[in-house]
């Protein structure tokens, strides 16, 4: 129930700022001027106002005890204490009656709680009665919910240990057959997927442990494999690149064997034989591997893909599975770079060269070795998934490229022989090839080796020079015999020097001395060694080049070498004879050489037949046949001494010439039979007409000279005869020489014919007709027109030769030559 009367309310005080208020108020009310005089009054105001609001007194207390005045702070409290037990007295009066009625109503409503409990009591007992059996059975489902859940739990964590011993069973069965890769797999998996669902603390602590220690021992083992593969690919690297370079040396073979059948098939049609059968030869697919220009298919043989052995039984699966293995531990970029710095030191290790072998016992290993590594390097920058990127392979060929090209450089520098620098250079080369088929960029190591081009060569004639003055010196100057065709295929045929297609019957003596298959030899193998050594080497066009010191070798080296044979070894008619034919069959083989060069370097034959050149060797030609006429000279010079029993004042002319002209026609036969069968035919012409032109000048020499004081019409006639003798002997030749050749060799008697036609004219005044000179007397000179003519003495001049038919047949052919001799003085 409630009450009708009204209750009072206590309004406290509610923060300090209020009391303040109200104080200030009262010290207004009590004056102004004592409040603000008076600061203990405010303190205590605050003092106060603190108690009233609930607040913290400790600041207050603190300051009384540090200003010494607890006395006054406690006064205070008893004050406030007393200030308010007179409020509450006075709240206690307000709501005095107030109180009462709340009595009086609790006290109304006992009754009726009383019976509000005896009814809940009753409820009470009579739930309790009815949910009894119903708690009971609750308490039996929660607690066989409890069993099943616990069951299950049980259950599920049974499967979770059986899945995970399976597991721990396929790792380990996986790491007993080094199969790291599902070890990792199945490690991971346990880790994901059980570790924490384990309850059981003991095998989730053994796991824990154990995971680590299985990844790190895989790790081991993969390094370590990964360490002896390194160790192995070394090894593997240089066979690699030895067979490599070897299949680019036989493709190269194959190819110049093609060229060869290539040049045969050119000849024969350039010979018009018209029974040549061309075919297309095909090759096994097996020797493609060594195509230069192919595809890639020759280093897949090289290389396996990873898997498995290539033809060396080289296998990359030992350096893709520890790339895979730290790819799955989280460890690429460490493996990538610890890949790199020690391939890179390798390379470095393969860079030495060793100063206890000579760099041309050493350098394929040297260059085999960088080869393979970098066709390896190849395979895994485009098999590894990125193990290697294309920069760092370019990075490592850039710094190998260098330090090769250094190396040549030096042992370029150091070489003296031109042999070894073409053997190092071939090697070069086909390191180009092979490496050029992988896309490696080879053109600063073919710029090292044009750039010692010409010291090359400069060796190369050295060489020749020295084997081509023994060659020249060790001859015999004696006709080759040779019995078997293979030496005249060998010695006559692979120079093209023969005179007929028509194979020779044997014993077969040839027209040359051994000198010249073994200067031909010589000159052959400098024209393919200058070829071997432009070839591949990135110079399209070199042909030029290999002219250049072709023609050096044989206008230089091979000409000097046969002029100072001719000048120092040559003794005796037939030695210089001999050498003269050699001569002849070298001028022959320079023309094979020039066209042996432009066939090796690629022209065509019909552009070398229209760049026909020079003969290089015309010095020593020239000098040989010059010895052999000279020689010639000297052994006439001897027939023609017979001359001083020429009776100069005969009355009569020697009606079959002098004995000295018969001694020499005789000589000239005789030499003619033998010459014939070694000296060519214009070489023996060239040579008997300056040994006439000998004669005619020696016989004028002996009437100019002064042993012959003077002469008579009778010794003129008798000269008359020799030199028609003489003029015979070269219409004789005719079965040798053409007809123009045989005139020619007329032709060089014409100068003593004339001076005897002169002095026989008696017309002797048609000399001074210029028409009549230039036809009949041009190879006169006046000089000696005049000395001889002075000698010719008339018949009446002796002492008993007076004849008058005679005389008068003199004195006019005495008179005309007279009248000339003195218009020519005066002339002169």
């Amino acid at each position: 129930m409630q009450s009708t009367k009204s209750r009072r309310k206590i309004t406290p005080i509610t923060n300090t700022a209020t009391a303040i208020t109200n104080n200030k108020a009262i010290i207004n009310s009590n004056g102004a001027g004592a409040a603000a005089a008076d600061s203990e009054k405010l303190d205590e105001l605050l003092l106060f106002s603190a108690i009233c609001n609930g607040e913290d007194l400790a600041s207050f207390v603190r300051k009384a005890f540090i200003s010494g005045k607890p006395e006054t702070l406690l006064s205070r409290l008893r004050s406030f204490t007393k200030s308010k037990e007179s409020e509450i007295e006075e709240v206690c009066k307000i709501h005095y009656q107030d109180f009462i009625t709340a009595v009086d109503e609790l006290k109304s409503l006992l009754s009726d709680v009383d019976k509000l409990k005896s009814s809940l009591s009753a409820s009470n007992n009579q739930l309790h009665s009815v949910a009894s059996p119903l708690l009971d059975s609750l308490d039996s489902f929660i607690e066989s919910k409890n069993v099943s859940k616990n069951v299950s739990l049980a259950i599920e964590s049974v499967q979770i240990c059986i899945k995970l011993l399976e597991n721990c069973g396929r790792t380990n069965s996986h790491l007993l057959s080094n199969n790291y890769y599902m070890v990792l797999k199945c490690v991971d998996n346990i880790e994901r997927d059980y570790l924490g669902k384990i309850d059981s603390s003991t095998i989730k602590c053994m796991l824990e442990r154990q995971i680590p220690l299985i990844r790190g021992y895989i790790e081991k083992i993969v390094n370590k494999e990964f360490g002896d593969w390194l160790v192995e690919i070394r090894i593997v690297s240089r066979n690699l690149g030895q067979l490599a370079i070897g299949q680019a040396s036989s493709a190269r073979q194959r190819e110049e064997e093609l060229r060869i059948k290539q040049r045969q098939a050119e000849e024969q049609s350039r010979l018009s034989l018209r029974d040549c059968v061309y075919a297309l030869e095909e090759e096994d697919d097996d020797e493609d591997v060594g195509n230069v220009g192919g595809d890639d298919s020759g280093s897949d043989k090289l290389v396996s893909n990873g898997g498995g052995g290539g033809v060396l039984g080289f296998d990359l699966t030992p350096l893709y599975r520890a790339y895979h293995i730290h790819q799955t531990l989280g460890l690429e970029e460490r493996f990538k770079h610890y890949y790199f710095e020690n391939r890179k030191l390798q390379l470095t290790s393969d860079f030495q060269v060793s100063s206890m072998t000579p760099f041309l016992e050493s350098h394929q290993t040297f260059f085999a070795q960088i080869a393979g590594f970098f066709i390896v390097e190849d395979r895994v920058l485009r098999t590894g998934g990125g193990l290697i990127s294309k920069y760092e392979v370019e990075n490592l060929w850039e710094t190998a490229v260098v330090k090769m090209c250094s190396v040549l450089e030096d042992q370029f520098s150091r070489m003296q022989t031109a042999n070894h620098l073409l053997l190092i250079k071939d090697y070069v080369s086909l390191l180009g090839v092979t490496l050029r088929r992988y896309g490696y960029l080879v053109d600063p190591l073919l710029d090292v080796l044009s750039k010692h081009r010409d010291k090359y060569h400069e060796l190369l004639l050295s060489d020749c020079r020295k084997l081509i003055a023994e060659a020249v010196s060790a001859d015999g100057f004696e006709q080759m015999l040779m019995k078997k065709e293979y030496e005249y295929s060998m010695n006559v045929l692979s120079f093209q020097i023969q005179t007929s297609d028509i194979t020779p019957a044997f014993p077969y003596i040839a027209p040359f001395s051994s000198m010249v298959p073994d200067c031909c030899r010589l000159v052959r193998s400098f024209i393919e060694d200058s070829v071997s050594f432009m070839s591949y080497g990135g110079q399209l066009d070199f042909h030029d080049v290999v002219k250049k010191y072709l023609d050096r070798l044989l206008g230089e080296v091979l000409d000097e070498a046969l002029l100072n044979i001719v000048k120092s070894n040559v003794h005796g008619v037939s030695q210089a004879m001999q050498v003269a034919a050699n001569m002849v069959v070298l001028e022959r083989a320079c023309d094979f050489f020039f066209r042996h060069a432009a066939q090796l370097s690629g022209i065509p034959l019909r552009i070398t037949e229209i760049k026909k050149s020079k003969f290089p060797l015309t010095s020593s030609r020239d000098a040989a046949e010059s010895m052999l006429s000279g020689l010639l000279k000297t052994k006439v010079n001897g027939f023609m001494a017979l001359t001083d029993n020429i009776n100069w004042m005969a009355d009569e002319a020697p009606p079959n010439g002098n004995e000295y002209v018969n001694e020499v026609i005789i000589y000239l036969e005789t030499l003619v039979s033998t010459a014939q069968q070694i000296l060519p035919v214009q070489v023996l012409q060239r040579v008997l007409q300056e040994v006439l032109s000998h004669i005619s000048e020696k016989i004028l020499g002996i009437l100019a000279g002064d042993l012959v004081k003077r002469f008579s019409i009778n010794a003129v006639m008798g000269i008359d005869v020799d030199i028609q003798l003489l003029e015979s002997f070269a219409e004789n030749q005719s079965n040798l020489f053409t007809d123009v050749e045989s005139n020619q060799l007329k032709s060089a008697l014409v100068e003593s014919r004339q001076m005897i036609n002169l002095l026989l004219s008696n017309q002797a005044e048609n000399f001074l007709n210029p028409v009549i000179r230039e036809r009949s007397y041009k190879a006169l000179d006046y000089r000696k027109v005049v000395t001889i003519a002075e000698k010719l003495k008339d018949p009446s001049d002796r002492y008993f030769g007076s004849f008058a038919g005679r005389g008068a047949k003199v004195n006019t052919k005495k008179k005309s030559l007279d009248a000339l001799i003195k218009r020519l003085k005066e002339a002169h």
